[in-house]
């Protein structure tokens, strides 16, 4: 039964996180009853414009986790190449597993089993540091990350780590 299999796979990753904690991020759930909804922080990594933020998401996942990766918004308000303005968080390793239609990626770029909550906040955590301007799912923000990185967008971002300062604390 898939369901037993990736609930008792989300309890162990949980557990192993909350004995364990990685840097950049914290894990739990929203609803103790819930092992599909993960309610994420991610800190705003060092030397990068996000720096000092608290980046609050949420991920979904699916009942086959992990043969099906999970959905992860943020809540936080983020202005990033690679969020959209709804908060949906576009990278490689969240894709559907298989050969991308559109050529982009590799298969082994996309969704593989083995991936953890781990591999996937890491990831998440470097495409702050490193945006990718290719495949962009906030146009804008990818349009000012290319022309205007110290400017406007650096403004953006700084208002969205001292909104996001301001909510951690209420």
């Amino acid at each position: 039964n898939m369901t037993g299999q990736s609930s008792l796979l989300l309890r162990k990753q949980l557990a192993e996180l909350n004995k364990n904690p990685v840097e950049g991020f914290s894990a739990g759930l929203v609803d103790d009853d819930d092992i599909y909804q993960w309610e994420v922080v991610v800190i705003g990594p060092q030397d990068t414009l996000f720096e000092g933020g608290f980046f609050k998401a949420t991920l979904t996942f699916p009942r086959n986790y992990p043969l099906r990766p999970p959905k992860m918004k943020f809540i936080t308000e983020i202005w990033h190449p690679n969020v959209a303005k709804n908060g949906d968080v576009c990278i490689s390793i969240l894709h559907e597993p298989g050969e991308d239609k559109y050529g982009y990626e590799k298969p082994e770029e996309r969704w593989l089993p083995i991936h953890t909550v781990e591999t996937i906040m890491i990831s998440v955590i470097s495409m702050l540091a490193d945006p990718n301007g290719d495949s962009p799912a906030n146009v804008d923000a990818a349009k000012e990350w290319r022309e205007d990185p110290k400017g406007v967008f650096k403004k953006k971002v700084a208002r969205c780590v001292r909104r996001s300062q301001e909510m951690a604390y209420d």
